[in-house]
């Protein structure tokens, strides 16, 4: 039966309907081992603005369920446009929507505001990474650096608590006082030891043990050099090779990706310039039980992958109905 209306849920409804931290590691864990085999996700299809440094892109992606009828797939599409330029206006520089279709008849069921979608799930992607790959250390707190202030820079600070309890947090932006004000609320934050501010991101990533760039995208690339690090650090790139240098990569014990293909797609369009194919994916990491190497880095690359978005949005959902939060909206 079609129905009447399609549950439209704010970046409000979003935010209140969010799973809690643990529920969404689990998420995400869920969603990479389903890159292998259960999901048909094609690289990224995109558009180029005029604003300097835009882009639009489509991510659709369909998740196999169990019934053989597939009443319990999951299909849809997340919708995301950039415009680095805006944050010299004091504007957002990424919006994003999540648009759900009815697996059996692919009418619209739901629309949702994709931003806290992105920041969450991407974060809890990255943890993933962090809960399987961190550097082991006795004797003193792990050391963290966080390149990058902005919403994903803040939706890690409660996922680097979760995993490593006690962290020493280093945090750079190029605002200083954003970088401040996201110290500030880090150590409110439980599980984080320490929280502060610091002048130049080498010295957010000096000695560090982890270390997340999310630095937003630009025309400077590859900055982050071998000697910025630490012999043994995890590495967790969230905004492509804004900072990481392809050396860095090319070096490492182990460097995966979280989806091989649009790796490889974007490498060929010139993202990636001079890094090597990776060893493996996060998903195969987890599937094939894939160890830490005993000596060297590990550098872990996200592209960011709609299906991720898409399992979310279906958590989200459930949540909303049953809390009575959205918007019906009519055909």
């Amino acid at each position: 039966m079609l129905r009447p209306t399609i549950l439209y849920l704010t970046a409000a409804d979003v935010r209140a309907a969010m799973p809690p931290l643990a529920e969404r590691l689990r998420l995400a864990e869920r969603t990479m081992v389903a890159l292998g085999g259960e999901a048909e996700l094609p690289p990224k299809i995109g558009v180029h603005p005029r604003a300097h440094d835009s882009f639009g892109h489509a991510m659709p992606a369909h998740l196999r369920g169990r019934r053989p009828d597939g009443a319990d797939d999951l299909v849809g599409l997340k919708w995301v446009v950039g415009y680095p330029g805006n944050s010299a206006n004091h504007l957002p520089t990424i919006f994003a929507t999540v648009i759900v279709n009815d697996p059996t008849t692919g009418i619209p069921t739901a629309i949702l505001d994709g931003g806290p979608i992105t920041a969450e799930r991407t974060a809890a992607i990255s943890g993933v990474v962090i809960g399987r790959f961190a550097p082991r250390v006795s004797g003193r707190a792990i050391r963290a650096g966080l390149i990058g202030a902005g919403v994903q820079g803040h939706s890690h600070v409660p996922v680097l608590g979760h995993l490593l309890p006690g962290v020493d947090l280093a945090i750079y932006d190029r605002s200083d006082a954003r970088a401040e004000e996201l110290a500030a609320y880090a150590r409110g934050v439980e599980g984080i030891g320490r929280a502060r501010a610091v002048a130049d991101s080498q010295s957010a990533a000096r000695d560090a043990d982890v270390v997340v760039t999310a630095a937003a995208f630009g025309p400077v690339r590859q900055v982050m050099t071998d000697d910025w690090l630490a012999p043994d650090a995890l590495v967790v790139a969230v905004d492509y090779a804004t900072y990481v240098n392809a050396e860095v990569a090319r070096e490492a014990g182990l460097f995966l990706v979280d989806e091989r293909e649009q790796f490889l797609a974007n490498r060929a369009a010139g993202l990636f310039e001079g890094y090597p194919d990776p060893a493996t994916t996060f998903g195969e990491a987890i599937v094939d039980a894939v160890e830490r190497p005993a000596a060297g880095r590990v550098v872990a690359t996200h592209l960011g992958v709609g299906l991720a978005d898409l399992i979310f949005a279906d958590a989200i959902i459930r949540a909303a109905e049953a809390a009575g939060l959205g918007h019906e909206l009519p055909r």
